[in-house]
């Protein structure tokens, strides 16, 4: 009987749909990297949100390990070349939380242009600040969306839905896509200089790390509002904290951070900021989804050979 390790924090259909299928499953979460690479070293699959970090060291102690599945769609916290180079295979769940991302980003867009969690907080401490809170308008206003992939598209949707006009910049995107949209592709500085709200849902990679930085914020239009719902290291945190100082950025709203939980994080404290705990994901809609799809991919591959949203599938 093949075994599966449940390493982060996952909906109980996961435990459920492995056991239906004849594998046995441990859950251990909250485990130390130590730990983790000690308990791990019998299994035959891991799988894991964003929590754990599946790194070379684990993988390579893991002499029974043949596939790790992540219950989300980045894997930057799975060592994916350490993976191929053990014919380790590494399985995402790409469609399951794309709603629920997008529709974070959404919300926070309505947050940003309302002062929705500065009022309701200001409210709650016995003030009545009306004029403090004056907001603007949805309609009619130009948002910029920075990769167009599965999230990024939910996003555009759901912006053309609110009567907004939408900017798209992806190198891979086609015209027919953009076409199907209803969204206008244009260069990163084009949606840079047009855009009143900025919304980026990029992968983390050398040409995204750092890319909202003084240089690019400098591009963009004075009281622009930017919100990001991809990946920490995207963004130079000391340079948006000092367009939000200067007045040229109007707000910004996190959910993600290079260093999860933030510790001493600029951004705190600022009135003009809205922050969330890595949440985009994190709806029971979306948690049920990536649960029983994780669970399905890595017992398809481990009875039968079947590989679904493999990321190094080509690698072994």
């Amino acid at each position: 009987m093949s075994k599966v390790l449940i390493a982060d924090k996952a909906d109980p259909l996961c435990e459920k749909v492995l056991k239906e299928r004849g594998i046995e499953a441990v859950v251990k979460t909250g485990m130390k990297p130590e730990e983790l690479k000690e308990f791990a070293k019998d299994f035959d699959g891991i799988i894991v949100r964003s929590a754990s970090k599946i790194t070379r060291e684990i993988i390579e102690n893991a002499k029974n390990l043949k596939a790790v599945a992540r219950a989300g769609a980045g894997v930057d916290n799975i060592d994916v070349p350490a993976a191929s180079e053990k014919k380790v295979i590494v399985m995402n769940t790409p469609f399951g939380n794309t709603v629920s991302t997008g529709e974070h980003a959404i919300a926070m867009m309505f947050a940003l242009a309302r002062h929705i969690p500065q009022a309701s907080a200001s409210t709650h401490a016995g003030k009545w600040e009306k004029s403090k809170f004056e907001g603007v308008e949805i309609t009619g206003k130009t948002l910029g969306v920075v990769g167009c992939g599965n999230i990024g598209a939910v996003v555009a949707d759901r912006a053309r839905g609110l009567h907004m006009n939408v900017l798209v910049f992806d190198p891979v995107m086609t015209t027919e896509r953009a076409r199907e949209l209803g969204v206008k592709m244009v260069t990163l500085d084009e949606l840079y200089a047009k855009a009143d709200f900025i919304t980026y849902h990029v992968t983390m990679n050398p040409n995204t790390k750092g890319m909202i930085n003084k240089d690019a914020i400098a591009k963009m239009k004075k009281g622009v509002r930017i919100i990001n719902c991809a990946r920490g290291g995207i963004m130079v945190e000391a340079d948006i904290k000092a367009a939000i100082e200067s007045g040229h950025v109007a707000g910004f709203a996190v959910d993600v951070y290079p260093v999860e939980p933030p510790e001493n994080c600029v951004f705190f404290g600022m009135d003009k900021v809205i922050c969330t705990p890595h949440i985009a994901a994190s709806t029971k809609d979306a948690q049920v989804t990536v649960a029983r799809q994780a669970a399905e991919q890595i017992a398809d591959y481990l009875l039968t050979g079947k590989r679904t949203h493999a990321v190094n599938g080509d690698k072994i």
